[in-house]
């Protein structure tokens, strides 16, 4: 099996980037790649236009001016959720257009280009069917096996860290932290980042963190009862009973010999 570079940003832009497309529709497949994200369509100027021709020049490795891009050659995804459905009493106090539409897995888009001068839609996320006559959907889209195995290599490789690898419920903290990947992986959200390990791997920090605090939480109440019934606790509680002790004896020689 090829080996996954997963540390690779590139790469898991790549993989995210086909994962989501999974879940979008087009009204051609060639219009899945987009030259540059913007909030809005009114954002378009000049300025916009020659940065994505800049970058379409780059992602493509062509060697010619930015003005021999046409302006119809360049697609502009928006980030919207114009396409989403409402969805109202979802939150309480809803604060953002997010809070008052139906939940989902990542920040919604549309892709639009110039055609005769004018934009057209030509791509819209969350979508099944063709553009017009289409529906809103969730589940027909999936991720990647590469980008399944990105994450776990993700976490295996957390796992080993020196400060995690000792616990004796690594296996269930890498489980969780899976978990948590395969659930917020794809909500990167590329017109914030482009440094979706950076944000994989604070995910999966916590995650480890919550289970550490949640063994330990119940690890105290363990040895809580252990002793009210005049039995040893952990050895942990003992070796951190010991150490109070000892510190406690320091203290007390320090202060009796200050002059």
């Amino acid at each position: 099996m090829k080996k996954t570079n997963y540390l690779n940003n590139k790469d898991i832009l790549s993989e995210i980037h086909k994962s989501k497309n999974s879940f979008c529709s087009y009204s051609d497949p060639k219009y899945h790649i987009y030259d540059i994200i913007i909030n809005s369509l009114s954002e378009i100027n000049n300025t916009i236009l020659a940065e994505a021709k800049k970058i379409k020049i780059k992602r493509e490795n062509l060697q010619i001016p930015i003005d021999e891009i046409d302006d119809q050659d360049l697609i502009f995804r928006v980030m919207t959720y114009h396409h989403i459905p409402d969805q109202p009493g979802r939150k309480k106090n809803p604060k953002t257009i997010a809070d008052t539409k139906v939940k989902v897995n990542f920040p919604p888009f549309q892709h639009w280009k110039y055609d005769n001068n004018n934009l057209i839609c030509v791509g819209k996320s969350h979508w099944k069917g063709d553009l017009e006559n289409g529906k809103f959907c969730l589940d027909h889209g999936i991720s990647t096996d590469k980008l399944a195995l990105m994450w776990m290599k993700l976490c295996e490789r957390y796992a080993t860290r020196g400060n995690v690898r000792g616990y004796t419920y690594n296996d269930e903290m890498r489980g969780q932290a899976i978990l948590q990947l395969a659930q917020i992986g794809l909500q990167f959200d590329e017109s914030k980042s482009q440094n979706p390990f950076a944000y994989y791997t604070a995910a999966v920090t916590n995650s480890f963190v919550r289970v550490i605090n949640l063994e330990k939480r119940n690890q105290n109440i363990r040895d809580d009862i252990l002793e009210m019934n005049d039995m040893n606790p952990s050895y942990t509680r003992q070796a951190n009973d010991e150490w109070a002790v000892a510190l406690k004896r320091e203290a007390e020689f320090q202060e009796n010999n200050t002059f």
